[in-house]
Order: C-alpha cells, then sequence, then structure tokens
C-alpha cells in the first residue's frame, strides 16, 4: 500500500495535537489569543498550512499554521514561552510514546508465518506514526527560529542574552528553507546528517529495540 494512506492521518493527527497543545499551554498561562480565533480545537482544518502539508509529503519536513500567542497577557512572558513553545514537541513525544504501546501488541503478530492484511497495516501506520512525531520532536527543537527551540533556548538564557538572539530570528526561517530545498533537489542530506541519530536513538528506546524488555 503507498506510504500516503498512512501518513496523511498521521500527518494530520500530529499536527492538530501539536498545534493543539501549544494554544491549550497558552491558555493555561493566561492568554486566550488562541481560543478567541478558534485554534483551540481539534479538527485538523484550522491548524493546517496546505503549503506546509504539501512540503511534508514531498519533502518529509513541513508545518501548520503557527499559533497565535500574545506575549502581554502573560504574567512573565520570557519564562512561559517556554512552556508554550515545549508544549507542541512534548505531546509529540507522549504520541510517539502511546503509538509505542500498542505496537508492543503488534509484535507477536509480526513474527507469525501468516499475517493477516489488518495487522499488516496497523504495524505500518504505529511504525510510520512513531517515525513522524519522533521527527517532529527532534525537529522542533532546533534551537533555530521559527522552530519551538529557538523559543525554549531563548526561555532557558538571561533576558538581555534572549533579546539578542531576537535579532537573529529574521534569518532562522530562511536558513531553515534554503537547507530543507538542498536536502531534497542537491541531495546534501544535512537535516538528515543532523536528526538522524537521534531519532533512531528515540524511535528504538521507544519501541525497546535498544533496551529490550526482560
Amino acid at each position: 500500500m503507498n506510504i500516503v494512506v498512512y501518513l496523511v492521518p498521521i500527518i494530520l493527527i500530529s499536527l492538530t495535537i501539536h498545534e493543539y497543545s501549544h494554544g491549550m499551554m497558552a491558555h493555561l498561562l493566561g492568554d486566550d489569543t488562541a481560543k478567541s480565533q478558534g485554534r483551540l480545537t481539534f479538527n485538523p482544518l484550522k491548524h493546517l498550512d496546505p503549503i506546509g502539508v504539501v512540503f511534508f509529503l514531498v519533502m518529509h519536513v513541513g508545518w501548520a499554521k503557527p499559533v497565535p500567542v500574545d506575549p502581554r497577557n502573560l504574567k512573565d512572558p520570557h519564562r512561559d514561552m517556554l512552556f508554550i513553545a515545549a508544549a507542541g514537541p512534548a505531546s509529540n513525544l507522549t504520541l510517539a510514546l502511546i503509538l509505542g504501546f500498542f505496537l508492543s501488541f503488534t509484535g507477536p503478530w509480526m513474527s507469525l508465518e501468516q499475517v493477516t492484511p489488518m495487522q499488516q497495516h496497523a504495524f505500518n501506520f504505529l511504525r510510520l506514526g512513531i517515525y513522524c512525531n519522533v521527527g517532529l520532536v527532534v525537529l522542533n527543537m532546533l534551537p533555530v527560529f521559527p522552530l519551538d527551540g529557538s523559543s525554549v533556548l531563548k526561555g532557558l538564557l538571561p533576558r538581555r542574552v534572549a533579546l539578542k538572539l531576537d535579532g537573529l530570528d529574521k534569518f532562522g526561517g530562511m536558513a531553515l528553507l534554503t537547507i530543507v530545498l538542498l536536502d531534497n533537489f542537491a541531495g546534501t542530506r544535512i537535516l538528515g546528517t543532523i536528526l538522524g541519530l537521534p531519532i533512531q536513538f528515540m524511535v528504538e528506546f521507544i519501541t525497546q529495540e535498544i533496551f529490550p524488555v526482560k
């Protein structure tokens, strides 16, 4: 079966939960901007960016519409933006762990000589779901604007240092897009080199391939 059949629902679910988590954390910390704009929902149509979805399907790196946040509504914007940013990757990590739990039940099926189509579909969906969500975690935690890792890093640094990093944000998006295009059309594999080992380690850990349960 074409991988797109699995990838489309996985992307819809993963990106929706990611953006919802940003909005919910902002809501909990006092900013209802996302809620007032209808973004505090599990309806994927409210979160998806069509171009971001196309990039995800074609180049395996994509994005959703960023959840709006007004720092003026936060008690401590410097600290709270860290939590809001981290909520997205944290939700994808949680989803990967949940999928890994269900994947453990498919293990005995895959060792049998005869595997039903339904069992094979379940295995493929869960495995790809884990890879996609782990990939979202690792990618988004890179400390490059507009990725979540940029806000997390700024929240961990002193305010004066974080303000200086704000001046570099305008270069982050262009640099990231350039790397993605180079990887896909020039075969540079820059992102693959940076993300490959962390993704593989996390996937193997979640699926108990490195640390098997005795």
